[in-house]
């Protein structure tokens, strides 16, 4: 025997009468795009909320740096990973309930789980803001499950890093590190963003790399905007300086 469909069978399948917030071709659309911004923004920011998160400390750094690394890599992911462990257990992100200057990271390998597992090793929740890329990033495994986040959008994904920052901390890194410590700095030049240290771990690294002085004598920067930025040589050196500049530590 024979079901015959009901009458309104074609427009009940029809894509057009799918609920729109269940249709994901409409919202992955391009003219969603601007929903799919606020919704990148805003679960991030509801979950940090509910969860007590009242400020951070950033830490940039390079994904490739492991371990058991050749040369200074095993030095620098040691450094981070104390650093990790240092701020958490000094800067209040042990405290219950409102969570001071809790370790940030893009969320990934190398410098990022290595200060991820400082953080957690000092008992501290510590978050991760991962990005998917084509080559997909897995979260490493010292992120706080709760502050564990995935992007799609790098603007977003930045936004996110500076909205609560009160620190940022750089250890070596790549063209990523670079485009996110520039990207902050410029913020603060320019007053978009409030004024926070920036301290910048192994100096002799960056002054490598970076020839800061040549952009004062080229005119392209003023002599002031160098004090924007620190340089330290260790992880130790770093927490010092973060104190020395006023980080707000709750009593």
């Amino acid at each position: 025997m024979s079901v015959t469909e009901p009458a309104n069978a074609a427009q009940v399948r029809a894509p057009a009468y799918v609920l729109p917030a269940l249709d994901q071709d409409f919202l992955l659309g391009d003219s969603m795009r601007g929903v799919r911004f606020l919704l990148e923004y805003e679960k991030a920011r509801e979950a940090l909320v509910s969860f007590g998160i009242v400020s951070t400390i950033v830490v940039f750094g390079s994904s490739r740096v492991r371990e058991a690394g050749s040369g200074r890599q095993a030095w620098w992911y040691a450094q981070a990973r104390e650093f990790g462990f240092l701020a958490s257990k000094q800067g209040g992100a042990g405290a219950t309930g409102r969570y001071t200057n809790v370790i940030a990271t893009g969320g990934g390998p190398g410098v990022m789980e290595a200060a991820n597992r400082g953080a957690s090793e000092a008992g501290a929740p510590t978050i991760g803001f991962n990005i998917t890329l084509p080559t997909e990033q897995q979260p490493n495994a010292y992120t706080t499950p709760e502050l564990t986040f995935r992007f799609h959008y790098f603007a977003m994904r930045k936004m996110h890093f500076a909205m609560g920052a009160k620190a940022l901390v750089v250890f070596p890194g790549g063209f990523g590190t670079l485009d996110e410590l520039f990207e902050l700095v410029t913020l603060v030049q320019t007053g978009k963003a409030p004024r926070v240290p920036i301290v910048l771990v192994d100096k002799a690294y960056w002054r490598g790399i970076v020839n800061f002085d040549a952009l004062v004598e080229a005119g392209m920067i003023g002599v002031d905007d160098l004090k924007l930025i620190s340089f330290v040589d260790d992880s130790a050196g770093a927490w010092r300086a973060l104190v020395a500049a006023g980080l707000e530590i709750p009593k």
